[in-house]
């Protein structure tokens, strides 16, 4: 009963974990940043709520991708068709090597836009923020197809 209640909280974090990045992601370019843009004549006051906006969410998105991969490493230890990290020996593993090179590629996107983005700001502040939304279009889309491959490697 303990390993059960165990799994559960670790299946649970895990999908919190996605939740909470993927869906702050999705809220992020589907309803903040349109929003923000509709009221760029504010100036100053926008970019501050911008810059408040983007560390916390720094934070929260690190903490997410941490604690993906720290319950990712134990959900997959306990599936008996995980072949290995990246390993294809079967439809499950293939399921999840994909998905995990897919998260890989997330977190690559993620450092990127935040470390190379915000210091572009600075030199052009325009091409950073059109930088800035494709690859948040592209984290968002890499993030759909993570959550189908779950749903996906959930029914094998």
């Amino acid at each position: 009963m303990d390993v059960q209640i165990g799994f559960v909280l670790v299946r649970f974090l895990h999908d919190l974990f996605t939740a909470v990045w993927i869906g702050g992601l999705i809220t992020l370019g589907v309803a903040v940043l349109p929003s923000i843009r509709k009221h760029k004549q504010l100036g100053i006051q926008v970019k501050g709520i911008l810059d408040s906006l983007q560390k916390r969410l720094n934070t929260v998105v690190l903490v997410s991708i941490i604690g993906l991969w720290l319950t990712g490493v134990l959900l997959a230890n306990r599936a008996e068709s995980f072949g290995g990290f990246l390993n294809t020996s079967n439809l499950y593993s293939m399921v999840l090597a994909a998905k995990h090179t897919l998260v890989i590629l997330m977190t690559v996107v993620a450092v990127f836009r935040t470390v190379t983005v915000v210091r572009f700001k600075k030199l052009e502040p325009i091409k950073s923020e059109k930088l800035g939304a494709i690859l948040l279009i592209v984290n968002i889309a890499l993030g759909i197809i993570v959550l189908f491959l779950s749903a996906y490697s959930a029914a094998l």
